[in-house]
């Protein structure tokens, strides 16, 4: 079981510590790591603001933790964060498998500072198969019986069949439609299939058998989803071999049409499997299961790009862009001291690999572009319960892959070096045009205002904020309006802002909180004259208060910006990237401001809001019951065992639904 250990009391951040006790306190603090044992296990550093600088792991924690206090690093990263260091967290695990799974835990929880971080994406896509039980009998399919193909995101489990994952929603997509076209599976949701009477235009253009009205036989159909099964595992030379055997039977005993339709799945496969580029009678059984990683550092920047091979099929990849490259490239978690430092480049691939595959399925085989420790492999590997290899070298087709691959990542790479340059030219302009108080652009927090309603129903109000030169969706917030006279814009503009910075004036007023160095709002003079009323209420700085005011027709290009504190408004020209930037943000105020206002329309003409007054019944399993029954009506009709059918919905939870709408 892990063991946690801290050594010293946390500094005091607003009190420099004198000489004599900064000398003794580093000598607690030697005397604390040669006590440590020589054990497995995680440790973390953290500064006198009791936040976690780095998190490490290693297979001998006395060894690894003393080399950051008996070296001098100078001026390098390390030396900086080791001047910072106040205290130090260890805990003792069994294995180094424990500790590769607590270290990654630690990182995505604590995020500090010094790490190579890989924000903690959307869980990657699944294709799944329902109901895959055997189909016996002659009578007919019912819903649950009858397997469907479907895109899936989200924890699996042993109901159904999961194949993937897939990098991106499109290759799930791409290959549901295949899947379709070749194995005729049907796609629709069990109430659709329920309430068929006659079959859809699937069947009529030739994507599905129509299973919903017995256009197809239970035994056949059966074997449509064996075969696309064996497809998605690989076995495709198998079954286009069975369907020519197939096909040649029926053509033996006169059955033309029977035939040619299992032509035409034959030859739709042998296409598909000719755009994948893939020699499969040169691939072994672990190579159709492989992960291709390549990874480039340029610019202050890393780019680590994804490609996966499922089934001996190319999937696609996906660019990952990691934070702290600066802080964190020169840090690691090998513990050797003898070991030259490595290059920027394998410490960005060591931690995305670490990261990426805790609580992921790991493929037997990992292509990558630079070699990694085979202490993590060997970690990784037994975490998974499984044998993982790591290639970096690969020759024939797996070279193809990778090479593929590292262009991706070059090219990924340069795409996000050219927007952030021309994003940082765009807040440099924008500062520069207003002549903002600001003394580091990196810094400036732009926060924009709108306000949308459908003559008057249902108004809301928006809230982005714009920072470190993007915008910052986690920050967004939106504001139900209430209490005032339906289509009065200028009230709802007054809640709003009034709500967003009362709180905020006090805490900026006690150094507790920042406001930001611009707030745009969409709109005229009208608008600016009620934002200038509310911050003058507040006591703060007129200053910062901009409307942005759409030009003659409404043009896009002639939008001029209004001050509040009474400067003559101003018009940044065509090509400006001041206004381009300005336009951006009011763009992205305004979107956020009327999918949220037609949200909550469609909740309140729809009923929904019924289903959100009942507890455990959150956004997603509202959306899922809705999507499954077609509305609330369609939900209060359903039964408790047609509600439990639905994803995420428990006995005690549908009993509660039932209750609730009844």
């Amino acid at each position: 079981m892990p063991v946690a250990m801290s050594t010293m009391p946390p500094a005091d951040e607003n009190e420099a510590a004198p000489p004599a006790e900064a000398a003794a306190a580093r000598e607690r603090l030697l005397a604390e790591v040669a006590a440590l044992p020589m054990l497995p296990g995680v440790y973390r550093w953290i500064d006198a603001r009791d936040q976690v600088l780095y998190v490490g792991k290693a297979r001998n924690l006395r060894k690894r933790v003393s080399s950051y206090l008996h070296k001098d690093h100078g001026g390098t990263r390390i030396g900086h964060m080791v001047s910072r260091i106040a205290r130090l967290e260890t805990t003792v695990v069994r294995s180094e498998a424990e500790a590769l799974l607590l270290e990654n835990n630690l990182i995505k929880t604590l995020a500090p500072r010094f790490n190579i971080l890989f924000r903690d994406d959307k869980s990657y896509p699944y294709l799944k198969i329902t109901g895959t039980g055997r189909l016996q009998g002659d009578a007919p399919m019912s819903a649950a019986e009858c397997p469907r193909v479907a895109y899936y995101r989200g924890s699996v489990d042993r109901r159904h069949r999961y194949f993937g994952p897939y990098p991106s929603a499109w290759a799930v997509k791409e290959t549901i439609q295949l899947l379709q076209k070749v194995f005729l599976l049907r796609s629709c949701e069990d109430s659709v299939y329920a309430n068929r009477t006659r079959p859809c235009l699937l069947y009529q253009i030739k994507r599905c058998s129509a299973p919903c009205v017995q256009f197809i036989a239970r035994q056949d159909y059966a074997r449509d989803v064996q075969d696309a099964e064996r497809f998605l595992l690989g076995e495709q030379q198998q079954v286009i071999d069975e369907l020519q055997a197939q096909m040649m039977r029926h053509a033996d005993v006169l059955e033309f049409e029977q035939a040619a339709l299992l032509r035409d799945r034959i030859g739709a496969l042998s296409r598909v499997l000719h755009r994948q580029a893939v020699e499969e009678s040169s691939l072994s059984a672990v190579e159709r299961e492989v992960d291709i990683l390549a990874v480039k550092v340029a610019g202050g920047r890393a780019c680590v790009n994804l490609a996966m091979v499922r089934g001996g099929r190319h999937l696609g990849d996906r660019a990952h862009f990691p934070a702290h490259v600066d802080e964190g490239a020169a840090l690691g978690s090998q513990e050797a001291e003898d070991r030259a430092a490595r290059s920027p480049e394998t410490a960005v691939l060591e931690a995305f690999v670490a990261q990426h595959y805790l609580g992921q399925p790991v493929p037997p085989l990992l292509l990558t572009s630079h070699a990694l420790d085979p202490g993590l492999v060997a970690a990784l590997g037994e975490a998974a319960g499984t044998r993982v290899r790591a290639v970096h070298q690969p020759r024939e087709q797996r070279r193809v892959w990778l090479e593929m691959a590292v262009k991706g990542a070059e090219l990924a790479l340069a795409r996000l070096l050219a927007e952030e340059g021309s994003q940082r030219a765009r807040t440099q302009a924008l500062v520069e045009a207003l002549e903002l108080a600001v003394d580091d652009p990196d810094t400036l927090r732009i926060e924009c205002f709108d306000v949308s309603h459908t003559a008057g129903e249902a108004a809301q109000a928006s809230c982005v904020v714009y920072e470190q030169h993007r915008m910052q969706s986690s920050q967004y917030r939106r504001y139900n309006i209430e209490g005032i006279t339906g289509g009065d814009d200028y009230a709802a503009m007054r809640q709003v802002l009034t709500r967003r910075y009362a709180r905020l004036a006090e805490q900026a007023a006690s150094a507790q909180a920042r406001l930001p160095d611009l707030v745009l709002v969409d709109g005229g003079r009208g608008q600016v004259a009620v934002a200038r009323e509310v911050f003058e209420d507040l006591g703060l700085d007129i200053g910062i208060l901009v409307g942005v005011e759409k030009g003659q027709g409404r043009k896009v290009g002639l939008e001029e910006l209004v001050f509040a504190d009474g400067r003559p408004k101003i018009w940044l020209g065509h090509d400006s990237a001041a206004l381009m930037l300005v336009a951006q943000i009011r763009d992205e105020a305004h979107r956020f401001a009327i999918t949220g206002m037609r949200a909550r329309r469609a909740s309140v003409r729809t009923g929904a809001s019924r289903l959100e007054d009942i507890p455990g019944v959150g956004p997603r399993k509202r959306a899922r019951l809705l999507q499954r029954f077609g509305g609330v009506r369609g939900v209060a009709d359903a039964s408790v065992d047609d509600l439990i059918g639905v994803d995420g919905i428990s006995r005690e939870l549908a009993e509660a639904i039932h209750r609730a709408l009844h």
